[in-house]
């Protein structure tokens, strides 16, 4: 069963349940499925649906981070958002995990003290690996710090 047939049947139940914010946001996220699979012209792969989860996903985090504290409205709505959206995206990883992939790939480029210099290097080989698994923010960040 593909994330549209997912979304659209948990849609349903939204609406059968009256629950008008989880409703909403499926709506949303189908929608964007669905464009998605338009603009493709083709039906969506796996990891094509997961990486329109995680757009939406990050475009709501990005509100949250720039509406005020003052606009509580807003703030609730993207919260009830991610909670709803967050179902349907793969586990992500955890640090200690991400770690692991960065100690692998150090090993694997024959690098033991990686520099700002070789950063490039090791995202191009690293990136691919964690693609849709982890937050490429968190990647940068951890690597940073294995770097002098």
């Amino acid at each position: 069963m593909s994330k549209i047939e997912d979304v659209r049947a948990d849609m349903v139940k939204a609406m059968k349940a009256g629950e008008k914010d989880t409703k909403e946001t499926l709506s949303m996220l189908l929608a964007a499925l669905k464009n998605k699979a338009i603009d493709k012209r083709s039906d969506l792969t796996e990891e094509e649906e997961i990486q329109v989860i995680l757009k939406e996903i990050k475009q709501t985090k990005e509100t949250l981070e720039m509406t005020p504290a003052d606009r509580t409205e807003i703030l609730e709505e993207c919260q009830k958002r991610l909670a709803v959206l967050e179902q349907y995206a793969p586990k992500m990883m955890d640090e200690a995990a991400i770690k692991e992939v960065i100690t692998d790939t150090l090993a694997e480029a024959g690098i033991e003290t990686p520099t700002a210099k070789d950063k490039g290097k090791i995202m191009k080989v690293l990136m691919p690996k964690v693609k849709g698994k982890a937050d490429g923010k968190l990647v940068n960040d951890i690597l940073m710090s294995f770097m002098q």
